[in-house]
Formats: structure tokens, sequence, C-alpha cells
């Protein structure tokens, strides 16, 4: 019975996103992660950009951490 539950447990993974990317696919892979529209991610970052500056910083550092699906 417990090996069924593990089964049915699917373990995510956060990765960039292969298909649904704009620059490095960092805002695809969370939003598959997630289970959200990537769009929605994209415009959080933005303003994270705008508003906070350090969202740059931690976009790069996510494209060369997160690895690639």
């Amino acid at each position: 019975m417990a090996a069924d539950k593990a089964k049915k447990q699917e373990v995510k993974k956060l990765y960039r996103s292969k298909d649904d990317r704009m620059l490095a696919g960092v805002c695809g892979g969370i939003g598959e992660y997630l289970d959200i529209d990537p769009t929605v991610v994209r415009i959080l970052w933005i303003v994270s950009v705008i508003f906070g500056g350090i969202g740059i910083l931690v976009y790069i550092l996510c494209a060369i951490v997160i690895p690639e699906e």
C-alpha cells in the first residue's frame, strides 16, 4: 500500500523550460513547477525588477543554478 502511494506521488523537479522560454527558460520552468501560467511569473519578475532591482541578479543566478530540462 505504501509503495502504491509512493508511485502515485510524482516528484516534481525544477528545470528551466526548453519549450516555454523567452530568455533562459527560468520563468517557464518556474511556471511549470508551480502549475501556473508562466506569463504570471514573468509579470511578477518584471515588477520585482522595476520596484526592487534585485530581479535581474536573481534571474541570472537562477539561469546558472537551475538545470535545463
